[in-house]
């Protein structure tokens, strides 16, 4: 593989449906990277509708539409990294796009919306993109497809380390050590903030999300409901198993909301993510030893504090304290995926994802 330095601008817009991130990383290795500039360009309430609709009961035109329309918002997001980076596009290797995720069922299908030649006509880079289907074709669940990057960028060089991310749903990756993948592995653990902002909507229509946790804190945990709710049999299934919003989506929430109104229903949401997070940890991932958090919940003081009380044997520490803004890991690690796409070097886990071996992941659009 090239030890040339190769920049690279690697993308990410997650289940939580709340905007588009974009990382500018220089590669000098597989196993070596730099991050230059990140930038999360929000999405407005009504892009945000559209997505929504889009997961639920968009028709062939809508959909057609959304398909380009996610990969113009897209090109916003890498042009304010490539001008906060003071870099032009010219200089680009590749972008890394996985585009947005409309329905996800392994082993059958997993599906993600945005065309990547929107991206390649505009910047005239090669454009990495459909990360998920090759996987999920050789038998794998598609996800979760960070855990290579924790492997090779994230773990620690001399003790087991445990990197989770708090996104739309959680996942979380066992490292033994930076850069071997024999004993690593990974899955999704289940809902992550998607429940608790979804619900956090319901009480507040104002509010996109539960900032800082401040309706979670004015509630108090359903206990029985949050029993029945762990009762769900993707709690107990063994990885590796990865879930989306076609589990814990808006019907969920609007489930929970109806048997725990107000703030109980956000308090019991931030709950769930807990106890289930900390359950998987218990069940599935041997030791104590260090846990490092990324991802929106991570934000969320009363979902980390819930989690603290839950895992204290548990060294949990925020993504930044090690690395850098934890927002930006998942846009970085799809830079990763495509730097080793691009290379003709497998992208997934198969102990993470369940795939039958090691496959070379994505399509790539020429410029």
């Amino acid at each position: 593989m090239s030890e040339r330095p190769t920049l690279a601008v690697g993308l990410m817009s997650g289940t939580s449906l709340d905007g588009v991130d974009a990382a500018l990383v220089r590669f000098e290795s597989p196993t070596h990277c730099t991050l230059i500039h990140f930038v999360s360009l929000p999405y407005s309430d009504q892009q945000r509708s559209q997505l929504r609709r889009g997961l639920v009961d968009a028709g062939p035109r809508e959909l057609a539409r959304l398909h380009v329309e996610t990969a113009e918002w897209a090109g916003r997001a890498v042009e304010a990294a490539l001008i906060g980076g003071h870099t032009k596009a010219s200089a680009l290797s590749f972008i890394a796009f996985p585009g947005q995720t409309i329905w996800h069922e392994p082993p059958t299908v997993t599906w993600q919306l945005g065309e990547p030649a929107v991206l390649a006509e505009r910047f005239g880079v090669r454009v990495v993109s459909n990360f998920r289907s090759r996987d999920v074709a050789a038998g794998g669940q598609g996800a979760p497809l960070i855990p290579m990057a924790d492997i090779l960028l994230f773990g620690h060089p001399e003790q087991p380390r445990v990197l989770l991310n708090i996104g739309g749903m959680a996942n979380l990756t066992y490292v033994p050590r930076r850069a071997l993948e024999d004993g690593a592995f990974a899955f999704d653990t289940g809902p992550g903030v998607a429940i608790i902002d979804a619900v956090a909507r319901l009480v507040d229509p104002s509010q996109p999300f539960d900032r800082d946790g401040r309706i979670a804190r004015k509630g108090r945990v359903n206990e029985r409901l949050l029993g029945e709710l762990l009762s769900d049999p993707f709690f107990r299934a063994p990885p590796p198993k990865s879930t989306g919003r076609e589990r814990f989506g808006d019907g969920y929430a609007k489930e929970l909301h109806h048997r725990a109104s107000g703030a109980d229903g956000v308090a019991t949401a931030a709950a769930l993510t807990a106890a289930s997070i900390a359950e998987a940890i218990r069940r599935w991932v041997p030791g104590g030893g260090e846990l490092v958090v990324s991802g929106g919940g991570a934000h969320h003081p009363v979902l980390m504090e819930m989690l603290a009380g839950r895992l204290d044997q548990w060294k949990i520490r925020h993504f930044e304290e090690v690395f850098f803004s934890g927002d930006a890991k998942e846009a970085v690690a799809f830079a990763l995926l495509g730097y080793l796409t691009i290379h003709g070097q497998p992208g997934n886990v198969p102990a993470a994802t369940g795939a039958r071996g090691p496959r070379v992941l994505g399509s790539i659009t020429l410029p």
